[in-house]
């Protein structure tokens, strides 16, 4: 039994990193029906930041906000010049290939930039030695943080999009854009914003999850995208609750897999996750079916 808890506990703190995630992609899902397949290398392109800033003699929160704002730039060039030419063309996939192209090419200049071997991430909250205890487990602080703001976000993200303005207007451009141009509604200018607010998550994201790790890498990002794509499809793509629901029961999953099988398996557990969810409910446990009109 202890161990049984162990593992769920372990899962439910991983869960919430994938939530995280998860929550980055869903909203330039919002207002385009895209995702940013360079979504982790904007994670880890934030984390190098930091850690560079930091060994500048910055202190940590301003070397925090200094790597957000380069991030958040990422984010309008992104929507500018990888997802906007290709979204010209009816039913075009090119931003599939144009996104992951940009985190490739990112991936790359962080290794010219600050090298190819992981480095040392400062600990910004909590030390890995700091912990609590649940039912007789010690629980990372590091991982409470992410479960805590995973669900924080999840709640202001869906209070944003239900009761203000702004919020309705993003939900107007994700059912009809050329109806809200016609309406007078910035519509670019919602669209510039979802891709900065997803590359501010991706980015703080990518802080919190590199604390809990200690190192940072160019490569880091990529497992986790992928994790965080699954844990979006399982929740229901579009939906800021079914990325917390689908991110936490895919970390669980994985973990008691992991335990109870085997360590490797957890990935392709993940994947068999995603098929089965393609195969049974395409729209995932929580998103809702749009109605389309000939």
């Amino acid at each position: 039994m202890t161990t049984f808890l162990s593992l769920v506990l372990a899962g439910v703190s991983v869960g919430a990193v994938y939530a995280l995630v998860a929550l980055g992609l869903n909203v330039t899902f919002w207002t385009t029906k895209t995702l940013n397949f360079g979504h982790g290398s904007l994670m880890m392109f934030c984390a190098m930041l930091m850690v560079y800033f930091a060994s500048q003699g910055l202190v940590l929160a301003l070397a925090a906000v200094l790597s957000l704002l380069v991030i958040a730039a990422f984010g309008i060039f992104i929507e500018r010049f990888t997802v906007r030419p290709a979204l010209k063309t009816n039913n075009s996939m090119g931003w599939v290939v144009s996104t992951l192209g940009f985190g490739i090419v990112l991936q790359g200049v962080a290794a010219k930039l600050f090298g190819s071997q992981a480095v040392a991430f400062p600990s910004i909250l909590f030390d890995s030695e700091d912990f609590v205890t649940i039912f007789g487990l010690h629980v990372s602080l590091q991982y409470l943080v992410v479960l805590g703001l995973s669900v924080f976000l999840v709640v202001v993200l869906e209070a944003f999009l239900r009761l203000t303005r702004w919020g309705q207007a993003v939900r107007a451009v994700s059912h009809d854009p050329e109806l809200g141009r016609v309406n007078g509604m910035p519509v670019n200018a919602i669209i510039v914003g979802s891709f900065v607010l997803s590359a501010l998550l991706g980015g703080a994201a990518g802080l919190l999850v590199s604390q809990i790790g200690g190192t940072v890498d160019p490569a880091f990002g990529f497992n986790l995208v992928l994790f965080g794509f699954v844990a979006a499809v399982v929740g229901g793509m579009g939906s800021s609750v079914g990325a917390l629901v689908g991110g936490i029961a895919l970390g669980v999953l994985s973990k008691l897999i992991g335990g109870y099988v085997a360590s490797a398996a957890e990935q392709p557990v993940a994947f068999a996750i995603l098929m089965l969810m393609l195969a049974l409910r395409p729209n995932g446990l929580l998103a809702q079916a749009e109605a389309t009109k000939a």
